[in-house]
């Protein structure tokens, strides 16, 4: 189960700092009263940015693993929210995804794997913008499910960070890569009952 992790560091100062090292997650999500066993359990390497280690807890009793996942990283998928919002940006401001596609990926692959590998970011995060525009009808009143379209109305770049703490109540039940929901389907999370739980909020002293 992932939990978020409001260090303030960007992926830079993260992994500098090693601020994973001050993560701390002072009692067991499912057992907040303890007699579970609960204990820090090391951390797990990101692949990209390079150098990320992520702080992660388990629970003998609810066999479940938690981990503290910085507002930067994206959630179950590579890289950062920044990286990603980068180029959905660039797909909505582009004259076609195409375009695009050639312009974000200059290395040596086709056409048709940059566009699947723009498509996919897109589809990802307009997906999960859609849900946030439902949770906050107020707020976005005029307003797409769209990259460009919520920095113009929060006045903020990058958005996606800003959503996550928007969101963060919301966060176990909103998809990736801004929330923590598993995947669905064949392969999609661990199939037990405890890691597709929500369970309870993190401690108000997680840092």
């Amino acid at each position: 189960m992932q939990l978020r992790y409001p260090s303030g560091h960007t992926s830079d100062d993260y992994v500098t700092q090693k601020a994973w090292r001050s993560a701390s997650l002072s009692y067991c999500p499912l057992h907040p009263k303890g007699g579970c066993g609960y204990t820090r359990h090391g951390t797990y390497v990101r692949v990209s940015p390079a150098g990320t280690r992520v702080a992660r807890w388990y629970c003998p009793q609810g066999h479940c693993t938690f981990s503290l996942l910085p507002d930067h990283l994206a959630a179950r998928f590579p890289g950062t929210l920044t990286d990603i919002e980068t180029v959905v940006a660039a797909v909505e401001r582009a004259p076609s995804v195409e375009e695009a596609a050639n312009a974000l990926r200059p290395d040596d692959v086709s056409l048709a794997t940059a566009l699947r590998w723009v498509r996919r970011r897109v589809r990802l995060v307009h997906t999960v913008l859609t849900v946030v525009v439902s949770l906050f009808p107020d707020l976005c009143l005029g307003y797409s499910p769209t990259v460009q379209s919520l920095r113009t109305r929060l006045g903020c770049e990058p958005v996606l960070i800003e959503l996550r703490h928007l969101a963060c109540v919301h966060l176990q039940a909103l998809p990736r890569p801004l929330g923590f929901r598993p995947p669905g389907g064949p392969g999609g999370g661990r199939k037990t009952h405890f890691q597709q739980h929500r369970g309870t909020a993190p401690p108000k002293n997680a840092r």
